[in-house]
């Protein structure tokens, strides 16, 4: 899958996801009273607002992007309902030929790490069949738990030849209080990058590993030097846009091809309507919006290369 998504990125020229993070009042008045009118003030009225949120979105956008990340808290909310447009999303996601980075930060260890990595990127044994759960094409996975919980996932994706996104320095103000801290006079965050690293050539792709990483756009040094640490590992970077990053602190995260990092911007894209440079679109032409939000981040990321 990372050959697939390397491809794509190529292809399209366009090293962009997008994150379909539905906050509920993100969706615009006329999709949440018509779900609303339909499945009453429910949790079913509002998977179904938050459904049809991202389907628009995605039929508007997904002829230049070659990914999107849905963040499931964003659907777990919203209980078992939430979860079935989870389910959805993904699906019409990957029938659209997009590749799916399914944002469930998921860690743990022994057989309830297996149990993540079969339910989001493998298959469950179901008597004589085997049948895929959420069917994602990449999750990303927290490491702080150490090798006992990333190795079933990397198990899973060498059956399925799917990957995975380690959190390795996270986008967050607050990310510093424990992976900034120095250990053998290495912060935490760099252990963990060298980690990854030798995880990463345990399933090797053609150009990149299969594990890859996690490393937020509002660290740009930080950036470089993990990007050293870990040549090989295709970088998720998180904080573009609404949370600070630019297209110039990118810079770092990719490798002299153009190629080694993908960048994710969320409410930034789909909730662009509310933005005064889109506002001449309207509530009525968000998804519009939307795509004119993703031109302009492709165009402004094209921009440092």
């Amino acid at each position: 899958m990372i050959n697939q998504l390397v491809s794509k990125i190529k292809k399209l020229n366009a090293p962009v996801v997008v994150g379909l993070d539905p906050m509920l009042s993100y969706v615009p008045d006329h999709i949440v009273k018509k779900a609303l009118n339909e499945y009453g003030e429910t949790l079913e009225g509002a998977a179904e607002a938050i459904w049809q949120f991202n389907k628009e979105i995605v039929d508007k956008t997904w002829d230049l992007i070659p990914a999107v990340k849905p963040q499931i808290a964003m659907y777990e909310q919203f209980g078992i309902p939430g979860m079935v447009a989870y389910k959805k999303t993904v699906d019409y996601c990957k029938s659209k030929g997009l590749v799916v980075i399914g944002d469930v930060k998921r860690g743990d260890i022994g057989s309830t790490s297996a149990a993540y990595a079969v339910g989001h990127l493998g298959k469950v044994q179901v008597g004589s069949k085997k049948i895929a759960g959420f069917d994602e094409d990449f999750a990303t996975v927290n490491p702080y738990l150490g090798s006992d919980g990333i190795e079933p996932f990397i198990k899973v994706c060498k059956e399925e030849k799917k990957g995975i996104f380690v959190l390795v320095k996270t986008s967050n103000p607050s990310s510093g209080e424990f992976q900034d801290q120095l250990i053998n006079g290495k912060p935490l965050y760099e252990l963990v990058g060298e980690k990854v690293a030798q995880w990463g050539m345990e399933h090797m792709g053609e150009s990149y590993s299969y594990v890859g990483c996690v490393v937020g756009a509002t660290y740009p040094e930080m950036g470089k030097v993990l990007r050293k640490v870990m040549p090989k590992t295709y970088i998720l970077v998180p904080g573009y846009g609404a949370q600070g990053g630019t297209a110039d602190s990118l810079r770092p995260y990719f490798n002299e091809d153009g190629l080694g990092a993908i960048v994710n911007s969320s409410r930034g894209i789909i909730a662009a309507y509310k933005q005064e440079k889109y506002a001449k679109f309207g509530a009525q032409n968000f998804a519009d919006a939307s795509r004119a939000a993703v031109i302009d981040m492709i165009e402004d990321i094209r921009s440092i290369f």
